[in-house]
């Protein structure tokens, strides 16, 4: 029997924990630990039981996990740092020990080091990247989501600008912005990246196309960025009235169990799992999903997901068919929505 704790985050002031037996196929509600405002988006250090999150629209916090000498999944703070602008959508933990955090609301982003244990944020060797206020479109504002290491390099996708910017680092200081060109006309690039292991391409969803789109990335200098794919999100029949827009997307590591890799993309109104297969899970705007694979022990068997909106709480699904298909296992109605997950390793 192979029980997970899966740590929640969420429009709300506090982290809830669950406990999800791949046995019995129960997730179990176990806590919540108050954070302050908003936790939306939380991920966990790359080389220790930390945590970091917004836990309000303009701050970057560390929590310390305590699951293997106390309750699972309980969390202290550590530490909190301003994340450089407002309404931070996203962080993200870089392999030097840094976190990147992008701020959607001012369109700045920051790289904020942390110390050596790694517990505690240095600050004072961080710079606030500003980005240009576009001249064309509606938008009008800069609106960064994310930020991705890729070798020496950061990517963020900027929907207000509708480009990726590739910003290069010396330390934690901006040396050089280019962009990527957004492939999906004039949709607004959005969500996230992810590199194969052997080629250098890039998976970007692109939110008001609701499209995923996939490019040759070449290193530096080289600036063409041919296009691949480009695939629809949406469901080719939809209910009158709808509209769709993009989020997010997994592509979990190949395993002895799952062979072959498949990118799993989801909606803000409904999920699908790729081009060629359509997964409704009665889940409203899902921003939030997170494969198992991180935590071991057979966690790449399972995708957990929640809506940001409505009363379906949060759900599990097991890939099937090799991964090729998706089915639901597991459901806790207890909390309404959550936004982002993180299944702690055993």
């Amino acid at each position: 029997m192979v029980k997970f704790t899966i740590l929640a985050g969420g429009y709300t002031s506090y982290i809830a924990s669950y406990m999800f037996n791949s046995e019995t196929n129960n997730l179990t509600y176990l806590n919540q630990y108050i954070t302050g405002g908003n936790p939306s988006w939380i991920i966990s250090h790359l080389r220790t039981r930390v945590f970091f999150m917004q836990p309000t629209r303009t701050s970057l916090q560390a929590h310390y996990n305590h699951s293997r000498s106390g309750p699972e999944g309980a969390l202290t703070l550590v530490d909190t740092a301003y994340s450089g602008g407002s309404g931070p959508p996203y962080c993200g933990g870089l392999s030097t020990g840094q976190v990147a955090i992008a701020n959607y609301g001012s369109g700045t982003a920051r790289v904020i080091p942390t110390t050596t244990d790694p517990l505690h944020f240095s600050t004072n060797d961080s710079t606030i990247v500003t980005f240009p206020v576009p001249t064309t479109g509606t938008q009008g504002v800069s609106e960064p989501h994310m930020a991705y290491q890729y070798g020496e390099e950061l990517l963020i996708p900027d929907k207000g600008n509708d480009k990726i910017w590739r910003l290069g680092q010396n330390g934690s200081q901006v040396t050089s912005r280019y962009t990527v060109k957004s492939r999906s006309r004039s949709a607004a690039a959005h969500g996230t990246f992810r590199f194969t292991h052997t080629e250098n391409q890039l998976y970007t969803v692109h939110e008001l196309a609701s499209t995923l789109t996939l490019q040759d990335f070449p290193a530096y200098p080289n600036f063409s960025t041919p296009l691949i794919s480009n695939v629809p999100l949406s469901p080719q029949y939809q209910p009158a009235g709808s509209s769709f827009a993009g989020a997010e997307v997994l592509i979990p590591l190949p395993t002895a169990e799952f062979p072959t890799p498949y990118i799993y993309t989801s909606n803000r109104n409904h999920w699908c799992t790729g081009p060629t297969n359509q997964v409704y899970t009665g889940l409203d705007q899902i921003r939030g999903m997170m494969h198992g694979q991180q935590a071991g022990e057979g966690g790449d068997a399972y995708i957990v997901a929640a809506g940001m909106r409505g009363t379906a709480g949060v759900k599990v699904f097991k890939r099937t068919e090799g991964g090729a298909n998706l089915e639901e296992v597991a459901v806790n109605t207890e909390l309404p929505t959550r936004t982002s997950f993180v299944w702690l390793k055993q």
